[in-house]
């Protein structure tokens, strides 16, 4: 598919993605290789939404990937750089709060998707709600990871029940950011011309134009 030419700031996501490069090789030159392996997984990870999205018909907005791979980063930096300690526990709120809005992201890039392409019509109230979840459930199982770790491995990734609950806390923040600007950007009367943003308009040829069918439930909303 032809997707609309990106803008210059794909390059930031470029930038982040060489910097994670190089953290990988930091690691592996002062022989942390456990780190080093962990931030070239990270890389890859920034690579996932190009790769999925290549062949399935679909235009993920360059501002997604940069939040994937700033929060990436910001997770790897924390480590490699020792972050996490130097600036306790700022750091960490920071890294929660990045990863939050960015799972929202996705969360709110799944629903309009769901919509777009498929038989499911959601209210605006519905994906609210399900942005919100999604994070909030993200966020639980990224908690529950850090304690089987610390229970089976001896680590030090949570500090007490004060600091999971400001973790939580701070996720929750990243989804109502999320959700408000969904919110307020389905509310336009632009609705389906948003939608389309995120996919191939030729995918779904049956759909109308923004003036096309008025009995369509997703601009009646």
């Amino acid at each position: 598919m032809a997707c609309p030419d990106p803008s210059r700031g794909v390059y930031l996501t470029y930038l982040i993605q060489a910097l994670i490069l190089l953290s990988v090789a930091y690691s592996l030159t002062a022989g942390e290789y456990f780190l080093g392996f962990s931030a070239g997984i990270a890389f890859l990870l920034t690579l996932v939404p190009s790769l999925m999205t290549r062949n399935m018909r679909l235009c993920l907005p360059w501002e997604v990937n940069l939040f994937i791979a700033v929060s990436l980063y910001l997770h790897v930096m924390g480590h490699v750089g020792g972050y996490y300690v130097l600036f306790a526990p700022y750091y960490d709120k920071l890294t929660h709060l990045v990863s939050s809005v960015t799972v929202a992201l996705l969360a709110f890039f799944a629903a309009v998707l769901a919509e777009h392409q498929g038989d499911i019509r959601l209210t605006r109230a519905a994906i609210v709600i399900f942005i919100l979840t999604f994070t909030l459930a993200a966020g639980a199982a990224w908690e529950i990871y850090e304690f089987t770790f610390d229970q089976t491995l001896g680590t030090d990734l949570q500090h007490g029940n004060t600091d999971t609950m400001v973790d939580l806390i701070v996720d929750l923040i990243g989804a109502v950011i999320v959700a408000i600007f969904a919110a307020i950007a389905l509310a336009r009367e632009e609705r389906v011309q948003f939608i389309r943003l995120f996919a191939d308009p030729s995918s779904n040829p049956g759909r109308g134009d923004v003036g096309g069918d008025p009995a369509d439930p997703a601009e009646e909303r």
